[in-house]
């Protein structure tokens, strides 16, 4: 019985804060808010927000930086892909994905962000001997440029390795060697054999992670916050400053920006379906052709090559800020520190120490919770023989493609209405939303593909259905759960808008530290906070390689 009520439970959990959130989000945008004294409907919350300065700049920023980084972001791993595919050795990069993955938004941004500006590594590299510069260049402008070139460039860096990630997963559903054997033999080049022959199958296998970045760029915050312009800002950094802001009229134009955000999320994703057909009869034209041209080739070669500069980038942002969180002084243009030091760690060892444990106690207890409705979702859905459908994995992307701004101020109202706001339990509940479904996700195909013949033999033996899951589906399963774990808890870690409104600016977490820091706080405390940002969810992943390791040393198969 309890089993049954798993899926209904997990449902609310994902849905209900959407639901109640955006219902709270849009009545406000249409200035009906009995809190603040909006008792009936109007639109005047969309005049203003049409007429407040900068609201075309802004719209602009957001299509422009979300549309843009989507495609560029799906062309750089459709390109590295395609080079790599046929050399075996590209399996070894999967290894080198995890910091690039577990490293949160924020975190990137700021490691990003020192490399590029005008002081940043980069510059000093090749300074002064090549630049002939001995003081950062004036005038230069690199981050929070105008057009958010910037923006696009720390996106691309976190995004290429999580859909070259979500590629690699969909071709091992694919007889890929086969596929690319049977293209080679008439004719083609690798890449273009892989672009013709393989590509075409794993797309629709990698359609939702793709709306999945395409809903973030469009609506992303905290890393606009440290790499987009300012003035005027992207739409959904500008629903932010509103929320936040002490005057309370400003909520009513802040929810109107925050429909909106929902209303151009929605038009992105309707416009990328309605691409997809007029591109996939121009694609199957150019495979029934043939050709060998060794155009595709190079091209597909080139953009590779990009993508393994733009690993390389993320790779170096995080050294830079590591760097820099041991830094005793580092001045211009000197490529390293002229000193070391762990002084700053030391220092603000208690409050950071705090900061870690708040954040660690939040991202276990979101994990926990989503790792036992995950397990007995799938438990119940192998013991009632059920398959679920396009709709439960839409469902399961949900939180992932409503924009955060769209309804997590309606959230924050239901919380207040409950006397939650502003209290640990509901950061922990607002995070799950998004934790649980990477942990789903995570653990979906190897709780599936579990060989059944094991359970039967458990249960020829005598034993009941509930000692074949813990003794022996279990520890079968205790790496898949521990990696399933791991990648939640690098989420909950990487939580910005989340954690700032669930938990009202008073619960500080590693996440919003940083963001609060990077408007202009000291550079090396700055790197403490972006090292530990990146540093404990990995400490996750490495934990869930470990233990099983350890605790079955003795059992090969389960290790």
């Amino acid at each position: 019985m309890l089993l049954r009520l798993a899926p209904a439970l997990t449902l609310i959990v994902l849905g209900a804060p959407i639901v109640l959130g955006l219902a709270w989000t849009v009545l406000p945008a249409f200035g009906y808010f009995p809190a603040i004294g909006g008792t009936g409907l109007t639109l005047e919350p969309w005049r203003v927000l049409f007429a407040s300065p900068g609201f075309e700049r802004a719209l602009l920023l957001t299509l422009t930086t979300g549309i843009g980084t989507t495609v560029l972001a799906l062309l750089a791993a459709v390109g590295f892909c395609a080079m790599t595919a046929h050399r075996p050795s590209v399996l070894r990069l999967r290894s080198a994905l995890p910091p690039l993955l577990a490293s949160p938004p924020s975190a990137m941004a700021l490691g990003f962000a020192f490399v590029i500006m005008p002081s940043g590594w980069l510059v000093r590299l090749v300074s002064p001997w090549a630049t002939g510069f001995d003081r950062p260049p004036i005038g230069l402008v690199t981050v929070q440029d105008p057009l958010g070139l910037s923006l696009i460039g720390g996106l691309l860096v976190k995004e290429v390795p999580y859909l070259v990630l979500m590629i690699f997963a969909a071709s091992a559903q694919v007889p890929v060697g086969h596929t690319l054997a049977a293209a080679r033999a008439l004719g083609q080049r690798p890449a273009t054999a892989w672009l013709k022959a393989v590509f075409p199958q794993i797309y629709p296998q990698i359609r939702l992670p793709v709306f999945a970045v395409l809903a973030f760029s469009l609506s992303v915050v905290d890393m606009a916050l440290i790499l987009a312009p300012g003035n005027p800002p992207p739409l959904a950094v500008l629903a932010t400053r509103w929320f936040s802001n002490y005057d309370l009229s400003l909520y009513y134009p802040a929810a109107a920006a925050a429909s909106l955000q929902l209303v151009l999320v929605v038009l992105g994703l309707l416009a990328w379906l309605a691409i997809e057909r007029p591109i996939a009869v121009l694609g199957c034209r150019w495979i029934e052709r043939g050709g060998r041209s060794q155009v595709t080739q190079g091209l597909t070669d080139a953009i590779g090559v990009t993508t393994v500069v733009l690993g390389g980038l993320g790779v170096i942002a995080l050294a830079g800020m590591a760097i820099w969180s041991v830094a005793a002084a580092w001045r211009f243009p000197h490529a390293l520190p002229d000193g070391w030091q762990l002084s700053l760690w030391r220092t603000h060892g208690d409050q950071i120490g705090t900061v870690v444990g708040t954040t660690a106690a939040i991202g276990l207890t979101a994990v926990t919770i989503a790792a036992i409705l995950t397990l007995a979702c799938l438990e119940n859905e192998q013991r009632r023989s059920l398959r679920p459908g396009t709709t439960a994995l839409w469902l399961l992307y949900l939180p992932l493609l409503v924009p955060q701004i769209a309804f997590l101020f309606g959230v924050q109202v239901v919380l207040i209405r409950l006397g939650l706001d502003g209290t640990t339990s509901a950061v922990v509940w607002v995070n799950l939303i998004f934790v649980l479904p990477y942990v789903f996700l995570s653990l979906a195909d190897p709780f599936r593909a579990l060989d059944p013949r094991y359970a039967a033999s458990a249960a020829a033996l005598g034993a009941s259905r509930w000692r074949v899951f813990f003794a022996v589906k279990l520890p079968l399963l205790t790496r898949p759960i521990l990696v399933a774990c791991a990648v939640g808890f690098a989420v909950s870690v990487g939580q910005y808008l989340p954690t700032l409104f669930a938990g009202a600016g008073r619960i500080a977490t590693l996440t919003t530290e940083a963001v609060t820091l990077s408007s202009g706080g000291d550079r090396r405390i700055l790197g403490i906070y972006a090292v530990l940002q990146t540093g404990v969810p990995l400490l996750a992943y490495a934990a869930a390689l470990w233990l099983p390791l350890m605790v079955f040393r003795r059992f090969r198969g389960l290790a």
